[in-house]
């Protein structure tokens, strides 16, 4: 019985997952040794020149990874979001730097883990206790992943407007069950409370509402005090309060999409048309001239809310459509993942398969 599952795990564990493990062990290795350079090495250039060695090797290591899933997440857990933290803490800022963080153990969680960790002498405000889901909403979420896995059985059936719809319902969905459960493992390892990464986009009256308040707030408090605030003070100087908001806004913009790219070029290993890098730049645009906009107009002008998101959703779904989901599409994210599905069910199966024929042999 032990010998063919056994045999079933080692197929399993052969080539990617195998790769995947080591990625990780490779990860958490390196941020120990972050952890304890510190502890040495005073902040500054001092501390970033020990550290670039690891945020090298955290660009190249997802390259070794060729699966949808699990390389496209590792590139936006390490390479982007572990990178920038490591980053900030080289100059004793950010996520890192939390005088709460007294552990090797702690450090790693939130290196490695997409979570904001919420402080316990601190209030929830009423937007991240609003951001608090069930368990049972977030089982509707997964119910509904897998009907949309069973509706790609039926595309050729389907228009093709109505499939890059699906795509859109289940990026999203993939993201913050994902999310999800790197919140949960934290609460679970860390004992800590996590601020909800998505808060109901579908909801946004603005693209100020849906990229600051919304969508992936983990990318946001990454991006805010990496790359919006020091432009917003390094400019600020030459262009005054106002402008340099803006120019911030748009250099925020603009970073998110070249580590977009990064990720889709990992996943795809094909060169970028640049589509990303445009869905982004028109939305950086878009979000300066609107802010703008309430800045001399007034902060309190507004579309009335049911109006706001109505337009909000079709702006932001009308670009995807145009420009992002054709990307996923392009390197072939959508076929590989159902593929990458497919492989975990036959996982199973095998599985069951085995232990079906271990019983049925000792009996």
């Amino acid at each position: 019985m032990e010998g063919d599952i056994l045999e079933v795990i080692k197929y399993w564990l052969e080539g990617e997952i195998t790769n995947f493990i080591k990625v990780w062990l490779i990860t958490y290795t390196s941020i120990t040794y972050c952890y304890f350079a510190s502890k040495i090495i005073p902040k500054g250039k001092s501390r970033l020149l020990a550290f670039l060695p690891i945020i090298s090797l955290f660009i190249y290591l997802p390259f070794t990874l060729h699966s949808t899933h699990l390389g496209g997440t590792t590139t936006f857990f390490i390479t982007w979001l572990t990178n920038f933290k490591l980053l900030m803490f080289t100059y004793n800022v950010g996520p890192l730097a939390d005088p709460s963080i007294t552990t090797l153990f702690h450090f790693v969680a939130i290196a490695c883990l997409p979570i904001k960790i919420i402080e316990k002498n601190n209030p929830i405000d009423d937007s991240i206790q609003k951001g608090k889901k069930s368990t049972l909403h977030y089982a509707i979420k997964v119910l509904f992943m897998a009907m949309f896995l069973k509706v790609y059985d039926y595309t050729n059936l389907i228009h093709p407007r109505i499939i890059m719809f699906i795509y859109s319902i289940h990026t999203y969905l993939l993201l913050e069950i994902i999310l999800v459960i790197c919140a949960s493992l934290a609460r679970g390892l860390l004992n800590v409370e996590v601020e909800p990464q998505f808060q109901e986009p579908f909801l946004s009256t603005s693209l100020q509402d849906f990229w600051g308040r919304r969508w992936n707030l983990m990318v946001t408090r990454i991006l805010k005090p990496s790359v919006y605030i020091p432009v917003l003070k390094s400019s600020e100087r030459f262009l005054g309060r106002s402008y340099s908001q803006l120019l911030a806004i748009f250099a925020t913009f603009a970073v998110s999409a070249a580590m977009h790219e990064l990720i889709f070029y990992q996943m795809g290993r094909l060169k970028p048309n640049w589509g990303i890098t445009l869905f982004f730049l028109m939305h950086g645009v878009c979000l300066v001239l609107e802010v703008g906009a309430k800045k001399v107009l007034g902060v309190k002008i507004q579309f009335p809310g049911i109006l706001g998101r109505v337009f909000t959703v079709a702006f932001v779904m009308g670009t995807g459509f145009w420009l992002f989901f054709p990307q996923l599409v392009r390197v072939k994210a959508f076929e590989r993942g159902l593929g990458e599905y497919a492989a975990i069910g036959a996982f199973f199966k095998d599985i069951a398969k085995a232990l079906n024929l271990s019983t049925f042999q000792t009996q």
